[in-house]
């Protein structure tokens, strides 16, 4: 691919991207001609702040519970996506109608985009005029917690992953989100993104150090300390910490692009060809795999792991995001990742759909997505309707489907 945007890989490798960046962060309104100014302070005050004790109690649950909506982003900005901007939203807009097939669907597009949006969606996606930057809803969105008040949203301060990108909007999404809604929100103690947190919705969480314990997001904390304020704001009892990779891609590795809860118990892990080149990708996975075999989850269980091999694609750049972890949970669906790779896509549409059963798989392609270095899961982010424990919604039979 020629005059690709800097993906979210090839950013941490190009200083003039960095600089960039630098200064566009210093400027208010964003930088650019299609910047949009935050909501007033006064807006983003209307909902109450309550403090991170207010979580205690409460419980993240687990993607495959009921969910109200999902939330996804429009990408606002020529200066992160250039040419590729085009291509991008037509997967956004894709995966938006997939899943408003199983769910209602919220887009979320600067005011000045929001026509657009609207016409590239269809009638089935609403489409709500907030200020936003960029697509990725996993991490500048709030992560929801049913708390002894309700349901509560966590806002954990996304500042570009480390101040790696413009975010002068994606900075004040989850604000501005959750006083839209009238949701009270936490905010949180320590920095970081909804993809960096996995759990299973029955006490276990996990999560990479080289995304939390990393001074561009928690200077001077502990793992120690970070693991406290998780288990505080996520009403978990215990975290399984991977290595991951920092420095190597613009999140320092997320955990949702490296493993994955099936179900409590059931630990679904990328793994590399068996042709691939030894790497630090491959080194994380290897690291994981050694960790969740050994392991046990709140309960004292065993982790089963079922490891889910990535496809081989060819002439997509190297920082392509081939991995199949990076997969959705809705009401009675899972949206799964097509890469072209028929045998792959289909050992990984039946591993998923074994692991999530009485779902409907749906495969959808995002070429111009995971060119970015990022996934389904990234660009979405679930509400959850119920608090935990509850049973998935009613599904068709299952099967599985595709969509363009």
């Amino acid at each position: 691919m020629v005059n690709r945007r800097p993906s979210r890989r090839d950013a941490l490798r190009s200083g003039a991207v960095l600089a960039a960046i630098a200064l566009l962060d210093g400027c208010s309104s964003g930088g650019g001609d299609d910047a949009q100014p935050s909501p007033s302070a006064a807006a983003s005050s209307a909902v109450p702040t309550a403090s991170p004790s207010a979580a205690t109690g409460g419980v993240m649950p687990a993607e495959s519970t009921p969910h109200t909506r999902t939330f996804m982003a429009w990408p606002a900005l020529d200066q992160v996506w250039g040419e590729d901007l085009p291509g991008v939203r037509k997967d956004i807009a894709g995966l938006a109608r997939a899943i408003s097939a199983f769910e209602p669907v919220v887009l979320l597009a600067r005011p000045d985009q929001a026509a657009d949006a609207r016409q590239q969606v269809g009638s089935g996606v609403e489409v709500l005029e907030l200020a936003v930057d960029d697509l990725w809803a996993r991490d500048t969105g709030p992560a929801f917690v049913f708390a002894p008040g309700g349901l509560t949203g966590v806002d954990l301060g996304f500042n570009g992953w480390g101040n790696k990108q413009t975010h002068a909007a994606d900075g004040q999404v989850a604000r501005n989100l959750l006083t839209h809604y009238g949701i009270p929100r936490i905010q949180a103690p320590i920095t970081g993104e909804g993809g960096a947190l996995e759990v299973d919705g029955d006490g276990t969480l996990m999560a990479t150090e080289s995304a939390w314990v990393n001074a561009n997001r928690n200077p001077g904390k502990s793992r120690d300390q970070i693991e406290a304020s998780l288990k505080e704001l996520f009403g978990v009892r215990k975290v399984i910490w991977l290595k991951g990779v920092a420095g190597q891609d613009i999140t320092d590795c997320h955990v949702d692009a490296l493993a994955r809860f099936a179900d409590p118990g059931t630990v679904v892990l990328h793994r590399p060809g068996p042709d691939t080149p030894p790497d630090v990708w491959s080194t994380a996975s290897d690291q994981a795999l050694q960790v969740l075999s050994a392991a046990t989850d709140a309960k004292g269980r065993p982790l089963k792991v079922v490891e889910l091999t990535e496809p081989v694609v060819e002439g997509k750049g190297k920082d392509f995001l081939a991995t199949y972890l990076n997969y959705y949970v809705c009401n009675g669906g899972v949206i799964v990742p097509r890469f072209g790779d028929q045998a792959a896509d289909d050992r990984a549409a039946g591993t998923i759909g074994d692991l999530h059963p009485g779902r409907k798989v749906t495969q959808v392609s995002i070429d111009h997505i995971a060119a970015g270095g990022g996934g389904i899961h990234c660009a979405t982010q679930q509400q959850p309707a119920v608090g935990p424990g509850a049973s998935p919604t009613a599904s068709p039979s299952p099967s599985t489907d595709e969509a363009a």
